[in-house]
């Protein structure tokens, strides 16, 4: 939020600003985060808020008019088995969630969907700075993050939350807000400014691929053989998706 002071607003209607911001900022991560804490499992909930790819690519061809090829659908495909396949796993080694957790990660899938097809309109239309989009977002969600936490932990229990928060946390939130979400969501979005929705957004299938990465490298953790599958299969997607033409092309000369 501070550097709304050192950064230009974006040249677009505040509807657009505002509706990012409350797309992304309040039901993606807030709604996300709830969900987690009604009872869905991190690990899980990485998987299953991947069907915003759907939403996404969904939203984009009603209400932006784009087209799909049939690498896009292939690509997508072969990459989401994967990532089912990584589900599987986790519901395998007796992981339960409970049915309202659920639905709000997918409520939280379908407010990134709808974040990505605002950002990309606002865009196209207006040439904005994606960056600056970001940052002025930002202002829409704290008050209904505050709220939200207030109804489910109290005033007094989020103001302890917040005092007795150690250096992890702090270091959590600097990651989540300079990395994921400047860093992160600023290009995302300018990615999706500059090609198609279906070519940008199956990349997500990497969210859960790149958790079992960091799990193995920096905790040590082991990869079971249906894991190693998902994984594969992930990659292979997104290589259908981006270079499926030109492989053909080149194995027809």
């Amino acid at each position: 939020m501070p550097l709304v002071f050192f950064i230009k607003p974006p040249r677009m209607p505040w509807r657009f600003i505002a509706g990012y911001g409350l797309a992304i900022g309040f039901f993606q991560f807030g709604v996300l985060f709830l969900g987690m804490k009604l009872g869905m499992p991190a690990g899980l909930s990485s998987v299953v808020i991947m069907v915003q790819v759907f939403f996404t690519v969904g939203l984009s061809v009603a209400l932006l008019g784009e087209r799909l090829r049939r690498e896009d659908l292939l690509g997508a495909a072969i990459a989401v088995i994967g990532v089912v396949l990584l589900g599987v796993h986790k519901l395998t080694t007796g992981v339960t969630a409970t049915l309202i957790g659920f639905i709000l990660v997918i409520v939280a899938a379908l407010a990134w969907g709808v974040g990505n097809v605002v950002a990309k309109r606002a865009a196209s239309e207006y040439n904005a700075d994606m960056f600056a989009l970001v940052v002025w977002s930002s202002l829409a969600s704290p008050l209904p993050l505050a709220l939200l936490s207030y109804a489910f932990e109290g005033g007094a229990g989020a103001w302890s939350s917040v005092m007795s928060a150690g250096m992890l946390t702090w270091g959590s939130v600097l990651v989540l807000a300079w990395g994921a979400t400047l860093f992160g969501f600023a290009s995302w979005a300018g990615l999706l400014h500059r090609y198609p929705t279906a070519l940008v957004s199956p990349f997500a299938l990497l969210v859960p691929v790149s958790g079992l990465a960091s799990g193995a490298i920096f905790l040590g953790e082991g990869l079971a053989p249906l894991q190693v599958v998902g994984v594969v299969l992930v990659f292979l997607g997104l290589a259908e998706n981006v270079f499926g033409t030109q492989l053909r092309a080149w194995l027809r000369q």
